[in-house]
């Protein structure tokens, strides 16, 4: 792991947080769609918050 501060860490373990949420929120959002465009765009939104979330963990493990 990179040398965090507490801090750091702290924000960085929210900010995951966070972007779990939001996945996991797009990911319903899409589910109950019916518009097929909307429901493309809900999609996308959360696998692009899964990337982030995905790349900010990776921050843990450097």
């Amino acid at each position: 792991m990179a040398n965090l501060t507490q801090v750091e860490l702290q924000n960085l373990r929210h900010l995951i947080g966070a972007q779990d949420t939001n996945y996991q929120k797009l990911t319903n959002y899409a589910n109950t769609c019916v518009d097929p465009q909307v429901k493309q765009l809900f999609t996308k939104s959360a696998q692009d918050t899964l990337n982030t979330k995905q790349k900010l963990m990776s921050f843990l493990t450097e």
